[in-house]
């Protein structure tokens, strides 16, 4: 139950921070901001990255430098990546080998904004500048809890925390926003109307609120299945906070774990035929039918692992929070295929709360320290850690969706 409480109550307001920790690793180089970690990688890509505008070049800069496979390079680049706005909802990419060098890629880009087209076509430019068929991330939307000018509301921005769009007017604690697969809506919990933890959606258009689950005792955690037809969930009204999966506008409601033990943070496989979830003691993660059954740890090799996310694009790969040395919470990686686990994040300060981005290499996470939280984004290959720093300490548990 202590668990429970830490992730469903606390987890907006971080009332008992974990104390930020000192010294980093060889090799690493700290800047001095929250959440962000730089590290030399020889294999990076160099690039050079100019724009025809400044709004436009400071996008594309702010992208490439969140990618841990790219370095910008401005004397001898492998690559000179050139963007142009062509028309207002249009950028066109020209890509050569090298600074006047062959063209070897092209493209007109249009989004519904200039900053949607222009990270479109960065993502065009990644895909044309690597060898290992690495697809881009910077489309991705996210939904987020910010803490700015009250307790706690819903957003929607790009990946950049541009063109932010507020869909809660609540004032209330605000927790796991989650989107349905199509992008429509965001599910969450919030303490809304009742004062109790009740599960709602949003149109992400809107902001048009629908009650999904409000029942007795705590009602967190719900996720959408990768069809959207269903919702899995944490519901106390029984007792023991249990996995609970109902239809998808909250009906049909029925149990798939029975035990004395807390759960929460339940998550589905990309074929939506498993659920993976946390559990007392530990707590540890485990998985099972998404139809029920006995639940089958898996073995992290940590005291501790919360907060899942499994990969869309790696069915093998999952992110988890855990507890390593000196009570500190890091951002680990688990390998179904292998049995293996690996830390990849490796910080002063706290990284949690982690969700997979679209090349299923990267992830955006919260990083926390005793006086702040801030959105990162993390190269899982080398630990390199980017900060998104333009809500400051207000944007915490953001979860991904790519168009």
């Amino acid at each position: 139950m202590q668990y429970l409480l830490r992730t469903c109550f606390l987890a907006l307001l971080f009332v008992v921070p974990a104390q930020a920790q000192s010294g980093a690793k060889a090799g690493e180089k700290k800047t001095g901001q929250l959440g962000e970690v730089r590290v030399a990688v020889d294999s990076a890509v160099a690039v050079r990255v100019t724009a025809s505008n400044a709004e436009l070049q400071t996008l594309a800069l702010m992208a490439f430098n969140a990618h841990g496979g790219f370095r910008i390079e401005g004397s001898k680049p492998q690559f000179d990546i050139k963007f142009t706005a062509v028309a207002p909802t249009q950028v066109r990419v020209d890509i050569t080998r090298g600074l006047g060098g062959a063209l070897t890629a092209s493209q007109v880009v249009t989004g519904s904004t200039p900053r949607q087209a222009l990270l479109r076509a960065a993502d065009f430019a990644v895909e044309k500048t690597n060898d290992s068929g690495l697809r881009g991330f910077f489309t991705a939307r996210l939904a987020f809890v910010s803490q700015r000018g009250g307790r706690g509301e819903v957003l929607v921005s790009d990946l950049f925390l541009g063109e932010a769009k507020q869909l809660t007017h609540d004032n209330a604690l605000v927790l796991t926003p989650r989107w349905a697969p199509d992008g429509s809506r965001v599910i969450f919990t919030s303490y809304f109307r009742s004062g109790a933890p009740d599960i709602f959606t949003a149109d992400a258009a809107t902001g048009r609120r629908e009650t999904i689950v409000s029942l007795r005792g705590t009602n967190t955690g719900a996720r959408f299945s990768p069809n959207g037809q269903q919702i899995a969930m944490t519901l106390s009204g029984s007792g023991s906070p249990e996995i609970f999966v109902a239809n998808a506008q909250g009906k049909q409601i029925s149990a798939r774990t029975r035990s004395d033990s807390a759960k929460s943070s339940p998550c589905w496989s990309p074929d939506g035929s498993q659920i993976l979830f946390a559990m007392e003691p530990g707590p540890q993660l485990y998985v099972m039918s998404a139809s029920g059954g006995a639940p089958r740890r898996l073995n992290l090799g940590y005291s501790y692992a919360a907060e899942p996310d499994w990969s869309r694009t790696n069915r093998n790969l999952i992110a988890c929070t855990v507890r390593v040395g000196g009570g500190k919470f890091q951002i680990a990686v688990h390998d179904l295929a292998t049995g293996q686990t690996k830390q990849v994040s490796k910080a002063s300060f706290d990284a949690v709360e982690p969700s997979w981005l679209a090349d299923g290499r990267h992830l955006i996470y919260t990083a926390r320290d005793r006086t702040s939280t801030q959105l990162a984004i993390l190269d899982t290959k080398t630990g390199k850690s980017t900060s998104l720093s333009s809500f400051g300490a207000a944007a915490l548990q953001a979860s991904v969706w790519t168009p």
